[in-house]
């Protein structure tokens, strides 16, 4: 459907992106570098297994490595780690169940709930089934100690040849795709926004202002959508040699997420202020023309402050974060003084006619909390908070792994220097309500003794 679209998009202007242009593009996309990388490695796991281990058709290797093999390194290695212990546990119990009481109805109903009490117990998350499946499998068979270590050779086998290929082939830094989806996330609301400002000239039915508050009640679909692939970019930063500050690139992506979030949450209450004002004015418009027109202004700078903040967060040149964070400036600053003379505006219609006087103050505090998040030296400071909680985490939960990373990168250890011990010195006190540097030969006509 890509390329299809792409030889539409040719044949009508020549403009477009063409074929060979999308086919580059898909090697960025998760799904196709994600099917790839597995097929590889899945074969390459069955090759070595048939050159190592003694079973006609040792499928467990490439099985094994089809789920070790993950987006990121460090999944793949956390994951090789739990399908080895699981592979394991099920085997050595399978053993134990062949060696006393073999198979049948009762015992194979014994095993499974072993296997599965020890999935737990060796702590192997999703891979909790592994242990019963293992278990039967080698349980089943006339020779249960030989094919029981052939799959554990063949387990080891899929582990490590995907774990190798994940090392070799440093699978892609997915925080290019988790800016995107924050950047989308921030354009579909300043799209619900600026709709929401349209209708503050007019009319506006009930019906209609809570439609716009369901849609931003759907903007938590989007935020857990961008916090899977940030997630996943987060995992990608873990363990990969070809990144530097993978601790810094986290922090300021997740800090960006968490601000957009509290800005949908506002974004909701707005809305939600504006439908209770909607019922309360059903034949009306909501505010006077003027005011109207200064709301939707100011509703209109906001939104463009949003997408200008989720392209400074996800902008990763220096060059560009500047011109970023100097387009921020101008849209806060547009917005503020907007915000200034909406403020006076409502003041005075409020004056006029006193209804609903709650509902406006209340629509200008939810402004106000959105230009508040989006300031630029609230996030300055809340980014440095959150630096300084990671990195001092980071050093109490692993001291020697820190360590092992500075001495990497050259960092060297501030020296400490060794106490030395000083013999205190005496001091002469002076007399009742003497000061300090008053003492006797220090005051003022004291003649000094040679």
């Amino acid at each position: 459907m890509r390329l299809r679209a792409a030889y539409k998009k040719d044949d009508k202007g020549g403009s477009g992106n063409g074929p060979l242009t999308e086919l580059l593009e898909l090697r960025h996309d998760v799904t196709v570098t994600q099917t790839l990388r597995s097929t590889v490695a899945a074969t390459l796991a069955y090759i070595v297994a048939l050159w190592l281990s003694s079973e006609p058709a040792p499928l467990t290797a490439p099985l094994t490595a089809l789920l070790v093999v993950q987006v990121t390194l460090y999944s793949t290695l956390t994951t090789s780690v739990r399908r080895v212990n699981a592979v394991v546990a099920g085997v050595l119990i399978a053993i134990g169940f062949s060696v006393l009481v073999g198979l049948s109805w009762w015992s194979l109903g014994l095993i499974i709930l072993a296997s599965l009490l020890a999935g737990r117990l060796v702590r192997v998350n999703e891979f909790v089934p592994e242990v019963a499946i293992s278990a039967m499998l080698v349980l089943g068979v006339t020779h249960a100690a030989d094919t029981a270590w052939d799959r554990v050779l063949e387990t080891l086998i899929g582990a490590v040849v995907g774990l190798l290929f994940n090392v070799l082939f440093v699978p892609p830094v997915w925080v290019a795709a988790a800016g995107e989806s924050i950047e989308d996330l921030a354009r579909q609301m300043r799209r619900l926004m600026r709709d929401v400002g349209e209708e503050l000239t007019t009319p506006t039915p009930v019906e209609r202002a809570a439609a716009r508050l369901r849609e931003a009640r759907r903007l938590d679909h989007g935020i857990a959508e961008v916090d899977a692939a940030l997630r996943q970019a987060e995992d990608s930063l873990r363990l990969n040699p070809r990144v530097k500050e993978g601790l810094l690139h986290r922090v300021v992506l997740r800090t960006g997420l968490d601000t957009l979030e509290i800005c949908a949450v506002v974004l909701r209450v707005l809305t939600r202020t504006i439908t209770d004002l909607a019922k309360e004015r059903q034949e009306e418009d909501l505010f006077s023309p003027e005011v109207g027109s200064a709301l939707e202004e100011l509703l209109s700078q906001v939104a463009d402050a949003l997408v200008s903040f989720a392209v400074l967060v996800t902008t990763q040149t220096s060059e560009a974060a500047e011109a970023a964070e100097s387009r921020l400036a101008g849209d806060l600053s547009a917005a503020g003084a907007t915000r200034e003379r909406a403020a006076q505006l409502l003041l005075e219609g409020v004056q006029r006619h006193p209804r609903q006087w709650q509902l406006h103050g209340a629509l200008l505090s939810e402004i106000d909390r959105l230009l508040d998040e989006l300031d630029t030296d609230h996030r300055s400071r809340r980014l440095m908070e959150e630096l300084d909680r990671s990195t001092r985490e980071q050093r109490e939960r692993h001291p020697q792994l820190t360590a092992f990373t500075q001495w990497l990168r050259g960092v060297k250890r501030p020296a400490l220097k060794r106490p030395t011990l000083k013999r205190p010195t005496l001091k002469r006190r002076g007399k009742p309500g003497e000061r300090r540097g008053q003492r006797r030969g220090d005051r003022p006509g004291d003649k000094r003794r040679g």
